[in-house]
């Protein structure tokens, strides 16, 4: 069943703005005890954090999801392919974690540390990463509906690995993700799918934005020094009050520009 549904993903993530609505959970069954129940108590995995005495644990391919981890210290745990739906994981220290493959559907990951965390296949729909610290991680999955508002997402590496033709140029899908206040300085979002993102009063300075799709996103009061706009899709998309737009990169360059919003309306 977890492969059938990660070469869906995979397709998904790989393809351009004519797979938009394709949905990333086809062959998946959402309501099987694999995805809706935990294998394993908050005191199971306190236990097994004692006994790793300050190593990093093993959770590859657990079902946990529901659970209540907030607050624990997993620095470095494995949970590839792991099903964490629905689990609490506020404040959570999940720095350096390979969370490759992992489901984290409607997850409350709010304040966590989850800096250099790998995130490539994660499944992350509408998942709570408010105030949450993704500096440097590797978000190449689907993010679609998350709050990632007012979070950390310096030097983030969420776009396509040109270079890399046999991955099928795998991106982050951001849409319709509440990135509003985010800090997004130094993050790599190149050919990213950022559709209906509301990007209000974002932090995007030297960003990489060349060739992602913001069709229809907010970018109202948001910071784009530096920013690269080359190929950038800005269709119906909100550029009202931008600080700093006369110092963004390749901004002559931007796709479907008579279509930008660049006035407030009543």
């Amino acid at each position: 069943m977890r492969r059938l549904a990660l070469s869906f993903m995979l397709a998904a993530l790989a393809a351009g703005p004519a797979a938009a609505e394709q949905d990333l959970l086809l062959g998946a069954d959402m309501s099987s005890p694999a995805m809706t129940k935990a294998e394993m108590s908050r005191a199971d995995v306190e236990a097994i954090i004692k006994a790793a005495d300050g190593k990093p644990i093993d959770l590859h391919d657990k079902s946990l999801s529901g659970l209540d981890l907030s607050g624990l210290n997993l620095r470095g745990v494995n949970l590839r392919t792991a099903r964490l739906n629905k689990v609490n994981l506020r404040g959570a220290d999940l720095s350096g974690a390979n969370l490759e493959q992992a489901w984290f559907l409607k997850a409350d990951l709010s304040g966590a540390k989850l800096a250099d965390a790998k995130m490539f296949g994660i499944t992350a729909r509408d998942a709570n990463l408010s105030g949450a610290d993704l500096s440097r991680s590797m978000p190449i999955g689907d993010f679609k509906g998350a709050n990632m508002s007012g979070a950390t997402l310096v030097d983030l590496k969420g776009g396509a690995d040109i270079k890399n033709q046999s991955m099928g140029l795998m991106r982050a899908v951001f849409t319709s993700v509440n990135l509003s206040g985010a800090n997004l300085k130094g993050a790599n979002l190149g050919r990213s799918r950022l559709q209906y993102a509301n990007l209000k009063d974002a932090d995007l300075t030297d960003v990489v934005l060349m060739g992602s799709d913001l069709s229809g996103a907010n970018l109202t009061g948001a910071t784009v020094t530096g920013a690269d706009f080359k190929n950038v899709d800005v269709s119906g998309t909100r550029l009202i009050g931008l600080k700093g737009q006369s110092e963004a990169k390749d901004w002559a360059e931007r796709l479907n520009v008579d279509r930008a919003v660049t006035q407030a309306t009543n």
